[in-house]
């Protein structure tokens, strides 16, 4: 199996040199620090951080420039199956994490053997920010989700593999402050929760943790604990990921920051000091946006509650009551919105909507722009035009969430451009699950108020 051979090659391999995987070094071309003044949803009390668009020539670790469109469309349904298959609660076919026989790193083989669970791909949709770890702290590009829990990074010597990344990779040995974390740690038994794969146990007694994703992405390492620095503020015994098999679609960014509801993601681990609540504007690729953990100003948001669901108590449900283009609500019943769970999410590019809405939207829409030429339909998305979102005439479209939120969408929140002369509907039908992407978030500040189980939206976040 690949998690037992993976782990045979880690415990070879750890007998090895430590030496790290060559990695290029990529130079960030705009400011990467993020100021509360400069967005009027901020205040002064939070941790302030910079988020780049995963395709912003700004970003520290952008995806490649010739990456088509259609390849993050793949990625993206990926997502979208990942999170079926986990709200399904379906283990994965292919068993994705470090397995060893060898004496330094071996957990025990029948936990190793069990089947995977789908975790949620990370796909190409992901903003990125920066972590500093360690002691003394370097500073990390790190993929932002919502979808995640456990917060994990690549680290030397890399015993498997990393791919490359921006910077250099994580040097456990040169943290003063690094420790392993053992398997009879509560931390290591709440893994489960966190990756919805079983935790391992080496020969050593480390706490082995097995990230897998819907795309065939993973991450296996040791679970570890570290000073965690984010802006100018620090906290110590930080449990996160030390990754010594990485493989699949992680750009060049060095790991993932998880901020699902789980004690192991780092919103609950900084909670007690910072508050339950953070917030984020998901910038264009031509903007620049922030990530805040902890307190923010309440007034300026329209909240809807986040909604109980027993498919997934980590994930951020809401409910979608209603939609409108141009002024007129479509043309489906109330029950239409709810006849699936909705999620929020920051990873997800395209949002689904159950199939009935989904159809009267894109009726709806392509009625409103009936000047505008059509263009033939792009992977995923059928309805399509002729143009840029910048140039054409899009009509009003607002979404309405329970307690009164509305996203209120300019072009750029309903059509995606998908190559230089075609823009698309940026919405697609569901399959078990609804979901609102981050294109429909992006520019609106969105703050994530976990204490007062609610979610809260403001246009003009990135401005």
């Amino acid at each position: 199996m690949e998690i037992m051979a993976s782990l045979l090659r880690l415990a070879a391999l750890s007998l090895l040199l430590a030496v790290a995987t060559p990695v290029r070094d990529i130079t960030d071309a705009c400011s990467s620090q993020v100021k509360a003044a400069d967005f009027p949803h901020l205040n002064g009390s939070g941790l302030h951080l910079a988020l780049h668009h995963p395709r912003s020539p700004c970003s520290p670790a952008p995806l490649p420039a010739d990456l088509p469109f259609s390849a993050v469309l793949t990625h993206d349904d990926a997502r979208i199956a990942s999170l079926a298959a986990r709200l399904a609660k379906t283990p994965s076919s292919r068993p994705t994490a470090l397995d060893e026989s060898s004496s330094s790193a071996a957990p025990d083989e029948s936990l190793a053997s069990v089947p995977l669970g789908p975790g949620t791909s990370v796909g190409v949709g992901n903003y990125v920010t920066r972590m500093g770890l360690g002691t003394p702290a370097k500073s990390y590009v790190m993929v932002v989700d919502t979808g995640s829990s456990l917060t994990w990074l690549q680290c030397s010597p890399c015993v498997v593999s990393c791919h490359r990344q921006s910077g250099p990779v994580f040097n456990p040995k040169a943290s003063s402050s690094y420790a392993s974390v053992s398997c009879s740690a509560p931390q290591c038994g709440d893994l489960t929760s966190a990756t919805l794969n079983p935790a391992a146990c080496s020969k050593s007694n480390v706490c082995v943790y097995q990230a897998s994703y819907g795309d065939s992405s993973f991450s296996v390492g040791y679970l570890s604990k570290d000073t965690v620095s984010l802006g100018s503020s620090s906290m110590p015994n930080f449990y996160y990921g030390c990754g010594q098999d990485n493989e699949g679609l992680f750009g060049r960014s060095a790991g993932l920051i998880g901020l699902a509801r789980n004690k192991l993601s780092l919103l609950y681990q900084l909670a007690p000091s910072l508050g339950y609540s953070f917030s984020y504007c998901l910038p264009t690729s031509s903007s620049s946006g922030y990530l805040s953990i902890g307190s923010y100003n309440p007034g300026q948001y329209s909240y809807t509650p986040m909604a109980s669901s027993s498919l997934d108590d980590s994930l951020y449900f809401i409910k979608l009551t209603g939609i409108t283009v141009a002024g007129r609500p479509l043309s489906v019943s109330s029950s239409a919105y709810s006849s699936l769970p909705t999620i929020i999410d920051s990873g997800t590019v395209i949002t689904r909507l159950p199939t009935g809405v989904y159809s009267a939207l894109s009726k709806a829409v392509a009625a409103a722009m009936k000047g505008t030429p059509r263009a033939s339909a792009f992977s995923i998305l059928d309805t399509c035009f002729q143009g840029q979102a910048s140039q054409v005439r899009a009509p009003a479209v607002n979404m309405a969430f329970a307690g009164g939120a509305v996203l209120k969408l300019a072009a750029r929140n309903l059509l995606v451009d998908v190559d230089s002369a075609t823009t698309c509907l940026a919405f697609a039908p569901a399959r078990s699950a609804a979901i609102i992407g981050n294109t429909q978030q992006q520019t609106f500040s969105v703050v994530y108020d976990v204490k007062s189980n609610k979610i809260g939206f403001a246009a003009g976040g990135c401005s």
